[in-house]
């Protein structure tokens, strides 16, 4: 009698790339421990630079934009453009040094920047384009020219930036001798004051996002949430408003809500025009430098248009406030 042949086991399936995607991030944790663990270097290393001043910011602070500046040439490169890349770099670090001098000496230099940079493009084996043109001067402006003004507001920008002999250092360096911020020079508390504010605008915008976020803020970028965004401005506005109750600014209250709503505003839209640029760009991230975090832009792209804005605050809107103050 003949019996029929055993029925061979099926073949397991193999998964299929998402199912292998999800049994792989079930096994890792959702703590971004090297976005965490790049943060906890960078936040003290950015504070001592930041309080010591002088030349020790400045130098430290036109490293960054030399980076920075790469990874937006790389971006500009990707697009199929020839930027003047040398004259671009070389001048925005000029911007940046010459900030901590004379301010007056950067307004200089980038009109004839700009000028020299569009000369230059009509010399190339090829001819240059208007995208060539725009883009380099883009790169001076956006890598160079608005970065200086954190060396304008810490170093270089006419407000007070020692308290007394003893805290001065070489290279026109400072380190307080007490930890009483309200005695701390003008330029450094308003430098420290406009970084915290910056911070609670992005891990507000962050963590509250990834929580409650349900609305997407823009099609430029799909992880930003209308309710990340508000929570990021609120922390923005209660950290200004706070320090600003601390340092004793005339009318501090107001004067400190409106700080943090121009900061966190000019913030979150800085991040924006930088995710703008990678999407067209065709890239994710524009660089790998910071673990977890990116390139260099990735992280300071927060930075890059509240300079300005903070450094003309505080050296225009504060003493109007002050005037105010007086008659009431």
């Amino acid at each position: 009698m003949d019996f029929p042949p055993p029925m061979a086991k099926p073949k397991r399936r193999p998964a299929t790339t998402a199912q292998g995607e999800q049994h792989r991030k079930k096994g890792r944790s959702r703590w971004p421990w090297a976005r965490i663990g790049s943060s906890a270097v960078a936040i003290p290393l950015a504070l001592a630079i930041v309080v010591l001043g002088g030349w020790y910011f400045t130098v430290a602070f036109g490293l960054i934009v030399f980076l920075g500046l790469e990874e937006y040439l790389l971006l500009v490169r990707a697009k199929g453009f020839t930027p003047a890349t040398k004259t671009v770099t070389l001048a925005s670090l000029a911007i940046v040094i010459s900030a901590a001098m004379d301010p007056a000496i950067a307004d200089t230099i980038v009109p004839l920047a700009g000028t020299l940079v569009c000369f230059y493009l009509l010399f190339l084996p090829r001819m240059a384009s208007i995208a060539d043109l725009s883009a380099s001067v883009m790169g001076l402006f956006y890598c160079g020219y608005l970065p200086s003004y954190w060396v304008r507001l810490r170093v270089g920008g006419g407000l007070i930036t020692a308290t007394s002999a003893e805290n001065l250092l070489p290279f026109n360096g400072y380190w307080p001798t007490n930890l009483a911020l309200n005695t701390w020079p003008t330029a450094l508390t308003a430098t420290l004051l406009t970084f915290a504010c910056i911070w609670a605008a992005d891990i507000g915008a962050y963590v509250m996002g990834k929580w409650l976020g349900r609305t997407r803020l823009s099609g430029i970028s799909p992880k930003k949430t209308v309710e990340g965004s508000i929570f990021g401005l609120s922390g923005s506005v209660i950290v200004a408003i706070a320090g600003a109750g601390y340092l004793q600014w005339p009318l501090w209250f107001a004067s400190g809500a409106i700080f943090g709503a121009m900061v966190g505003i000019a913030s979150l839209l800085g991040d924006l025009i930088e995710s703008l640029m990678k999407r067209d760009a065709g890239v994710k991230d524009s660089g790998r430098l910071i673990p977890g975090h990116g390139g260099v832009l990735d992280r300071t792209d927060s930075y890059i248009f509240t300079a300005p804005l903070a450094y003309y605050y505080v050296t225009l809107l504060l003493p109007v406030f002050q005037t105010m103050a007086d008659k009431i």
